[in-house]
């Protein structure tokens, strides 16, 4: 449909505004990365363009190649009529500093843990050095255990899912990191396939969006994973079942940091008695938990 524009459209900033334009026209719904037409455009525009993805400006007046604008187009279009999130027509999404790749095997990451791991577990953290063994839960594209080896030079990471697609996409990020030396994957169902193990820190971004919200979920999320999104009638299925298994997993003084969506009120209604931490994050303090492990439950 956008191919009939192509002779109407020379510069990068010609596309951009006919992107922005159709975006909003479709009524997109942006939440893996990006939360308006104006940024999803340029991060897709200078993507395909092999162009740094925060130099916009000097580039916008440059006039584009006649098959670059072809693809360019493609694109816009994909991402309108299929509605199709950026990182699946990029194939990456970017944690902070981090980039990794992605497909639709996975969900797109977007964990408030990944911030955390650096700087903001510092008071419970003496010294990053003293981490030796984390378990990241439901690692999918094992951005989180990633991220977690940076942040704890000494630390072994166990990456768990139960889905060998996703774990064939960690697999392919953990190479890209050259970090199979550190970097375990194993696939089973949360601790199943463990045995005795224990860690200095668990971590996990679990499947947390309870059956209501699955059935309105926007078009761009239907073509993640549902195995990765569901987790019961209200979304406390798979966390339940972290917070029981946990314990026999972490050792004397281990940490375990959980995200859950917007579940904190209900899951402190399950857990009255259970003394979580909130941690801060870009997003406030209603996301993500931590307890150490004499405060399970």
């Amino acid at each position: 449909m956008t191919e009939r524009y192509g002779n109407e459209l020379f510069t990068l900033r010609d596309l951009l505004r006919f992107a922005v334009s159709r975006f909003n026209e479709a009524k997109l719904f942006f939440g893996h990365g990006s939360d308006n037409a104006w940024d999803e455009a340029a991060y897709l525009l200078l993507h395909h363009l092999h162009l740094p993805i925060d130099r916009l400006e000097p580039f916008l007046d440059a006039r584009l190649t006649s098959d670059e604008r072809a693809g360019a187009l493609r694109l816009i279009d994909r991402r309108v009529s299929e509605r199709l999130p950026a990182a699946y027509l990029s194939n990456e999404a970017w944690l902070g500093e981090h980039r990794f790749y992605v497909d639709e095997r996975v969900i797109v990451p977007r964990s408030f843990i990944a911030e955390l791991l650096h700087e903001q577990l510092a008071p419970w953290i003496d010294e990053p050095d003293a981490i030796g063994s984390v378990l990241d839960l439901c690692t999918g594209s094992g951005c989180l255990a990633i991220i977690a080896a940076h942040a704890f030079p000494a630390a072994r990471v166990d990456a768990v899912d139960v889905s060998a697609d996703a774990l064939a996409v960690a697999r392919r990020n953990i190479a890209d990191y050259a970090l199979g030396d550190r970097v375990r994957l194993v696939q089973g169902d949360l601790f199943a396939s463990l045995g005795g193990r224990r860690y200095d820190l668990i971590i996990a971004n679990p499947p947390y969006v309870s059956a209501a919200s699955m059935a309105s979920l926007p078009a761009e999320y239907r073509h993640e994973p549902e195995l990765a999104l569901a987790s019961g009638d209200d979304g406390l299925d798979l966390t339940r079942a972290i917070l029981g298994g946990a314990r026999q997993h972490l050792g004397p003084g281990g940490l375990l940091v959980v995200e859950i969506g917007h579940n904190r009120e209900a899951l402190e209604a399950a857990f009255p008695d259970t003394p979580f931490t909130w941690l801060d994050t870009s997003a406030g303090d209603q996301y993500v938990f931590l307890l150490h492990r004499d405060e399970l439950p």
